[in-house]
Formats: structure tokens, sequence, C-alpha cells
């Protein structure tokens, strides 16, 4: 059972307990509200853990992870925590841990920060951290806000996220100042969900997963195709069309590759293409099941990310952590063991 599930179980139990004992006692509402003590005694949040389990993980699922600029570190989520460990694999160290649920974490192009999404403020908002611990900053959302799939421009000024106003909503993308937020959307229809954006290198070019509407029963495939939005132009070029549908682009920092992830069948893989000729064939198929029918709370896919020489793409499936040539060698495992 995940976290928010035993939260959900919690909360459920202790309104059947409130119902029971407010059937018996009536309360002053200031007390209900705040206590004897009044306001100042009120509990605060965040909600303190009564009891823990602790074991180590050198498996998960649904494993959202980024490269450093200097290819020497990876840094993924876990359960809800923020880990980092060398390129190599082995053991992780924490970055983020406690009752919050913090995901989808992405390294600033200077590598001193990580942009992730955290709902310690209430809903799913964009937060930033220093690796040396020194400051985290909420960027933007919070409260009913749902935000997924931050990244980074290239040169370090802005994050491009998308966000919703409550469950249900289109999720639009929109680009923040890393220091002042200062949100900025990008032009597109209101009834396209646009979600997993990706920068090109140069940063001219926003690449992102497009699909009408927020979700739906037996939705019909294809439900996205990858889109590509000009900076300078002002323009949206449809990139992909594929029966599969197609999502969670990354950019090779050369820009020469493109990978994304495509359903054939019943499985889902990542799919190559060289963007000076148009060839396309597998990187790895197949992968791990994809979000098509679902809202894709944490995206299509989990984020996976060149090395910064473009040799391979790092990605996890099947519980485990690769390294995937992008020659089409066949992929190692990057091992890890995690508190």
């Amino acid at each position: 059972m995940n976290r928010r599930a035993r939260v959900l179980r919690t909360g459920a139990g202790a309104a059947a307990l409130a119902a029971v004992v407010g059937a018996a006692t009536v309360v002053p509402a200031a007390a209900q509200m705040f206590g004897p003590g009044g306001p100042e005694e009120r509990e605060p949040l965040p909600l303190r853990g009564a009891r823990t389990a602790s074991f180590t993980a050198t498996e998960g699922t649904w494993i959202s992870l980024d490269v450093s600029p200097d290819g020497s570190m990876i840094v993924f989520d876990l359960l809800g925590d923020l880990y980092t460990m060398p390129i190599a694999g082995g053991e992780a160290s924490p970055l983020l841990t406690g009752m919050a649920y913090e995901t989808q974490p992405r390294f600033s192009p200077d590598g001193e920060s990580v942009a992730f999404i955290s709902d310690r403020s209430g809903g799913d908002a964009l937060w930033t951290l220093r690796l040396d611990l020194t400051d985290t900053t909420q960027v933007a959302g919070g409260g009913s806000s749902l935000m997924l799939s931050p990244a980074w421009s290239p040169d370090g000024e802005y994050i491009v996220a998308s966000r919703t106003t409550g469950l249900g909503g289109v999720a639009q993308l929109a680009m923040y100042h890393a220091e002042r937020g200062s949100p900025l959307a990008l032009p597109g229809s209101s009834a396209v969900k646009r979600i997993g954006a990706a920068f090109s290198p140069d940063g001219r070019h926003i690449w992102y997963a497009g699909g009408f509407g927020d979700w739906q029963y037996n939705a019909a495939l294809p439900r996205y195709q990858l889109y590509r939005y000009d900076r300078e132009l002002g323009t949206t070029t449809t990139m992909t069309n594929r029966y599969g549908s197609a999502f969670r682009p990354a950019i090779s920092p050369d820009g020469r590759w493109l990978v994304y992830g495509t359903r054939y069948n019943a499985d889902t893989g990542l799919r190559k293409r060289d963007l000076e000729t148009g060839e396309e064939t597998w990187l790895a198929y197949p992968v791990q099941r994809d979000e098509q029918e679902s809202r894709a709370p944490l995206d299509l896919l989990p984020g996976y990310a060149f090395l910064p020489d473009g040799s391979a793409i790092v990605a996890s499936y099947g519980g485990k952590i690769w390294n995937i040539p992008m020659d089409g060698g066949e992929p190692t495992e990057i091992p890890f063991e995690a508190e």
C-alpha cells in the first residue's frame, strides 16, 4: 500500500471515530476547530508519522530520474522521497524524505539545484532545492493546483511545467522564472492536455505530448501525439502520427536525437528518431505500461534522461534502472540500494 493510500485509510478511520464521539458529545464549535486552548494550541501541519517501517529497496515502480550535467550522478524518486547516487549505481543517499510526497526531480543546468513536484503545501506544487540544502523554494502551485513534469530551460532561468486547477482540469504548459515565479502561459488550445515538456538544447523549441481532454473511459488510441512549440515564431508543429500515441519526449544534448514513448500492440516501448534524417527505430521494447487510460498524474511514463555525451538514455522499467545505449547495444542495469 503506498503512502497516499495509507493516509486516506487513516483519515477515513479518524472520520469514523469522530462521528461516533460526536453522536454522544456536543462540543462547542470553537473547541472543535481549535481545541481547549484556542487557536494558539491548534496542532499544525505537517502530520507526524506515528509508526515507521524500514527496509532496503533494490527495486522500485514508476521511478522518475535525471542525470546530472556532468554525468556523475543520478537523482530519482522512490515512494515519494528523493535520492541521489553515483552514475554507476550503488548506495543511494536520501535527499528529501518525510510525509510529503515528492516526485519527478530534474537537475538545473548548472547542477546545483533540482526542480521537483511536492504536495508539502497542499496541492502538487513546483519546488526547487539546492543540493547543498541551503535553500528550498516554492516556485508555483499549491492549494488545489496539480502540477507535473518540470523541465529547466537550457540557460537555467526558467522551468516549464504542466498545471491544472483541480481534478478534471486539462493540464496546460506554463513557464516560470526559477526564482521569481512570474508565470508565462505557452499558447495553445485550452481543450488540449499538454504534458511532458522537453527543451531543445538551444532553448528555441519546447517539445511536449498533447491530447484532447483530461481522460476518458475506454479510450481509443491514439490519445496523444508529440508537438513542438517554436518560441521565436510562436508556432506549433505536429511531430508524430502514431496509432499507439507518442509521449515523454527527450532531446539529446547535441540536438540530433529524439527519444519518446509509444505503444505497439499491448506493450509500450521507447523509439528513437534521427532528427537529421527522420529515420526511426526501437530503442527499447517493451519497457513498462504507460498511463494513457488514466489522468496520468505522474505523466504518461516515468522521466528519463540522456547522458551528457548523448551516448545512452538512463531510464527505469521492470523495477530497475537501466543504461540504454543509443547505438542499439544491450541495456545494462544500474543497481541501487535505498534505505
